[in-house]
Parts: structure tokens; C-alpha cells; sequence
């Protein structure tokens, strides 16, 4: 399993580039719930491997898994939140930008990192857009696919998250 992510870019009002290293980022600037997720990394003379296992690097048994790629430019993907699963999503290809939003906090990462992704807890609002032409990410999900889980209107999600 491979995976990228991050640079932090926008915080509300505050900036702040992370270079190289995902232990960089400071976990209390992200949303409610939302962790990076490093898995190992093992690089030799033949290239990179990284990898992760369920409930240990992963911290849920995945019952899905999904890869979005060839996406259109000036497409958006995601632009919605869960009411009870829980994803990590990981690029494994190209660049492109995650915002994640609890209702009070928006983080703005640029996904880049081939062993770092995101989790997402529900009840946090995710939105992908600005994809390179070879870009492309991978997500694990804790639940098989619901379509009563998916919250699509902003609005919603946001009376949901002051009722708590």
C-alpha cells in the first residue's frame, strides 16, 4: 500500500509549509479527530515500499477500499462527510489538495507524500480538488458502503455538528 500526503497549507489565517516529514505538523491544528497517518517506509537501492496494517498503522479493519484517479480538470471529488465511517486516504500518484473542516477548523493539505495520508473521522467535512494530470489516491474505509451514511449538503452537516 502506498501513500503520500501533505504539506499544510492554510490553517483559518495561518500558514505553515511542511517541507519533509509528516511529524512536523502540529495535530492540534487539524479538525476535531482528524490524525496524519505515517506508515513505515523502507527505501533501498530498488525504490521505495511502505506499508500498513489494519488496527496497528490503520486504526480500523477496513471494509472498503477505493481509488479515485484520471480526474477531469477543474473536478472535485469527496465534498461531503460520513455520519459513522471513518476513512484514511493516502495519494499514490501526482498532487492534489484535501480540505478537511469540522465545522470550526478548516486545514487546507496539499497530498503529495508516498507514505502519509489522512484520517478522516466522521462527522468531518472532506473535499479533493486541484488534481495533477497523473494524480490519484487511494481510501480505506471502516464500513462498507452506505448511502445513508453520506452527507452531501453543507448546511446539514453543520446543524449536525452544533447538535453534537
Amino acid at each position: 500500500m502506498l501513500i503520500y500526503f501533505v504539506y499544510l497549507s492554510l490553517i483559518r489565517n495561518f500558514v505553515h509549509k511542511i517541507k519533509e516529514g509528516m511529524g512536523n505538523i502540529p495535530q492540534n491544528k487539524l479538525p476535531k479527530g482528524c490524525k496524519m497517518i505515517e506508515l513505515p517506509l523502507i527505501d533501498d537501492k530498488r525504490g521505495s515500499l511502505a506499508f500498513g496494517e489494519c488496527e496497528k498503522h490503520i486504526p480500523f479493519k477496513i471494509e472498503r477500499v477505493f481509488w479515485t484517479y484520471n480526474i477531469k480538470d477543474g473536478h472535485m471529488r469527496g465534498n461531503h462527510a460520513h455520519r459513522t465511517c471513518q476513512m484514511v486516504i493516502f495519494p499514490l500518484g501526482g498532487t492534489f489538495k484535501m480540505e478537511v473542516d469540522d465545522g470550526e477548523v478548516q486545514v487546507v493539505l496539499e497530498m503529495n507524500d508516498p507514505h502519509v495520508g489522512i484520517l478522516i473521522p466522521p462527522l468531518v467535512w472532506c473535499k479533493l480538488y486541484d488534481f495533477t494530470p497523473d494524480a490519484a489516491c487511494v481510501s480505506l474505509a471502516s464500513e462498507p458502503y452506505d448511502a445513508d451514511d453520506y452527507i452531501h449538503d453543507y448546511s446539514e452537516f453543520l446543524r449536525l455538528v452544533v447538535s453534537g
